[in-house]
């Protein structure tokens, strides 16, 4: 959510009405997150000006790790080095350190894919906004899943019931911290979830939802601690609901 709110933010910077604008001093204390969306706090070392040149050697973009050579416009201007001074600290302060993390496996080599392009500024920020919502897509609409064999007909479902809340076994990367809280598609992934974690006996689709719209499944090691709630239905492993 960081990462495209960011991408979508520095393609208005580059689209924007006074030109291709570059951040300056482009840290992760610059922003802060507003109802979901990422907004620049300073914009006092926010600018316009791009590198003025006579030929391409005058467009070297250097960073304290990588430098990228430029082409030098025939307006005597370094082409597109605001837009890719900003994609780069991006990938530098925060696609680095984010991208890589807590994705479903089967989305993992596209954000791969992301991070090697805006480390080589092989994307401009177009084709980067447009392989964050590629990603995106795939996320919201399930389409990732493999087929794969159905997890569902390993579980009984009780209509009716909930699991009490409290602490239970934990997991990588949980909503909550009294336990193992992740997203789901639907209740397919999280039997296969479910079916993946030793000490999961059963689960439950939360009504939370994420920024995506997709449900919160609260996964649980004991199924026995149920009370009634006529909204909820549990997912009980049929191995440990035969009694």
């Amino acid at each position: 959510q960081i990462c495209l709110s960011l991408v979508k933010l520095l393609f208005y910077l580059a689209h924007s009405p006074l030109g291709s604008i570059v951040l300056l001093d482009f840290q992760p204390r610059q922003f802060v997150m507003v109802d979901g969306n990422l907004k620049v706090t300073d914009m006092d070392d926010a600018s316009t000006e791009e590198l003025s040149c006579k030929e391409d050697n005058d467009c070297t973009l250097d960073f304290p790790t990588k430098s990228f050579p430029l082409k030098c416009s025939v307006a005597g201007k370094c082409e597109g080095i605001n837009e890719k001074k900003n994609l780069f600290n991006a990938y530098r302060y925060f696609f680095t350190y984010l991208l890589p993390h807590s994705a479903p496996s089967a989305l993992r080599p596209f954000l791969t894919d992301i991070l090697n392009a805006t480390g080589d500024l092989r994307y401009g920020i177009n084709e980067t906004l447009k392989a964050f919502e590629k990603v995106l897509h795939l996320y919201k609409s399930g389409l990732y899943l493999q087929k794969r064999p159905l997890h569902l007909k390993d579980y009984t479902s009780l209509k009716g019931f909930r699991v009490v809340e409290g602490e239970d076994y934990k997991c990588w990367p949980s909503y909550s911290h009294l336990g193992c809280l992740l997203s789901v598609h639907s209740a397919e992934e999280a039997a296969r979830i479910c079916n993946s974690q030793s000490q999961c006996r059963s689960f439950i689709i939360t009504q939370q939802r994420t920024w995506t719209g997709r449900s919160l499944a609260s996964f649980r090691s004991s199924p026995t601690d149920l009370i009634p709630d006529a909204n909820a239905v549990v997912y009980i492993k049929r191995s440990t609901s035969s009694g």
